[in-house]
């Protein structure tokens, strides 16, 4: 089979599949690139992670900002991902009447403890098309940060990997900022 043999889906065929239950509404899928991909497990140190980010996004931007665990953000007509972590603008409604697209998308997070390749791969890609401005990948088994920003219609033109011992600020916000060390495990020393 070849790359012209697959017949894409688009966003509105994949909630038809929900709609008549071909897909389970819970389950582990998500949009990407025309296609339905299943999701990584969530493992307790990738949830950890995701729990101590939100915090930490939570006490820094407060109102300023919406936050949103694995919910799906439309970034095109084939693509609806269900990112770790979305910071988004707030909206009235909560969003009852669409997903977050770009132009409302602040900052994109994925936590990659068995997912770097894909997330720093085809995401990063679909991402960066898409005109996410600021995308970060936390790789909780190297205890590094992926910082991908100035997205193209080729990906990211800037790529950053910070360490643990980083500090980050989101891109729309500037003055808020904290370490790379405090969204991952704590490190035990004796």
């Amino acid at each position: 089979m070849t790359l012209l043999d697959i017949r894409l889906l688009n966003v509105y065929e994949y909630h038809r599949m929900v709609e008549a239950g071909i897909l389970d509404g819970d389950e582990r899928v998500e949009l990407l690139a025309g296609q339905i991909v299943n999701k990584a497990t969530k493992t307790p140190p990738r949830c950890a992670v995701v729990k101590r980010t939100m915090e930490l996004l939570q006490k820094s931007l407060g109102s300023l900002v919406f936050l949103s665990i694995h919910d799906s953000v439309r970034l095109n007509n084939y693509s609806q991902p269900e990112p770790d972590i979305s910071v988004v603008i707030p909206d009235r409604l909560y969003y009852e009447d669409h997903h977050p697209t770009p132009l409302e998308i602040y900052l994109i997070i994925e936590v990659a403890d068995t997912t770097l390749r894909t997330d720093c791969g085809i995401k990063a890609k679909i991402y960066a098309e898409s005109g996410i401005t600021d995308y970060w990948v936390l790789d909780v088994n190297n205890r590094q940060l992926h910082v991908f920003r100035e997205p193209s219609q080729h990906g990211y033109q800037s790529r950053l990997m910070l360490g643990d011992d980083a500090s980050i600020s989101p891109l729309q916000f500037p003055d808020v900022s904290f370490e790379v060390r405090d969204m991952l495990r704590p490190l035990i020393t004796t």
